[in-house]
């Protein structure tokens, strides 16, 4: 591309986004049809040229920073909770992804854990800068959504983007299988380079039923036994306590992915979370050191709020 098309992208795209003109009346000032205009701006945007955000109104940043005085992060970022856990989902994805695009760098080491959440902000991400994206967890399909094998797949087709896959299902049959699982050489190779994440995105879910995708995967037995070992939340597979110690059991043997104690060697670590069942986890994530940074919900935020008040 010549310095003229460049040159031309931009005007156009200026013309189109900030000036309000209509593709009619710029085809009309340029002598150009205004098709030729629809495919100038399409080209602009595939181009990083023109980028488009749209970010759900925010809570009171002074929220926030209060939050994570408290906490001992960062950030804490308070996306509004939705009329339903779908919007509420996409509220916080599109923050999530305007947050990953400002500690994504140019040869950064990314891991990306899975989640609803974590899948839609992919869709909010845009053009990311070239970078290494490593998956943390295994694939946990799930009704109604992808997993982390789609996901990976996804920012394996963007431009300047190296990725390493985990092939392997999150949780396997016993703790022999896993072993295996880990041992594969692509697998090793991922789940080594966790130790050396400058960024990591991770879910943080409280250990219920409805609140976590792990937990209804795995029987009843393995269920209560996690509960009485001492289990609050769940982030990547991985179990913790109310302080933030992880929870050994049968399960923690059966997953493939990333430990939590390489997340808490991980720089920054974004977590997100929702809802007002999952403020404890969120503490207990902070105090193990796996979350510097925390996208949270309305609801999260204020369960948040009453847990330091009765304090």
């Amino acid at each position: 591309m010549t310095q003229n098309d460049s040159n031309l992208l931009v005007e156009v795209s200026t013309d189109y986004y900030i000036d309000g003109k209509s593709k009619v009346e710029i085809a009309r000032d340029r002598g150009i049809s205004r098709f030729q205009v629809a495919r100038l701006l399409t080209q602009a945007k595939d181009q990083g040229i023109v980028r488009i955000e749209i970010t759900p109104p925010r809570v009171d940043g002074e929220r926030g920073r209060r939050l994570a005085e408290r906490l001992g992060v960062r950030e804490v970022l308070v996306a509004a909770s939705g009329d339903d856990t779908v919007t509420t989902r996409e509220n916080l994805a599109t923050e999530l992804a305007h947050t990953a695009r400002r500690h994504i760098t140019e040869g950064s080491t990314v891991g990306i854990s899975w989640s609803r959440t974590v899948e839609a902000a992919v869709r909010h991400i845009g053009k990311l800068p070239s970078c290494d994206v490593v998956q943390l967890v295994g694939a946990l399909p799930v009704e109604g959504s992808g997993n982390s094998l789609g996901l990976i797949n996804t920012f394996a087709q963007m431009p300047g983007v190296r990725t390493w896959p985990v092939w392997s299902p999150l949780l396997v049959a016993d703790a022999a299988t896993a072993a295996g699982m880990r041992r594969q050489p692509e697998i090793a190779d991922a789940l080594a380079r966790a130790d050396h994440l400058d960024v990591a995105i991770v879910a943080v879910g409280h250990w219920s039923e409805r609140t976590s995708t792990v937990f209804p995967q795995i029987s009843v037995e393995e269920q209560q036994a996690a509960t009485a070992a001492g289990a609050v939340a769940e982030c990547s597979g991985r179990l913790f306590d109310a302080v933030g110690r992880p929870v050994r059991t049968s399960l923690d043997e059966r997953v493939v992915g990333v430990t939590l104690e390489q997340l808490a060697a991980t720089p920054e670590v974004i977590a997100i979370g929702y809802g007002s069942a999952v403020a404890p986890g969120l503490v207990a994530a902070v105090h193990g050191g796996v979350a510097t940074t925390l996208v949270i919900d309305d609801a999260a935020a204020t369960a948040l709020e009453d847990l330091y008040r009765a304090d």
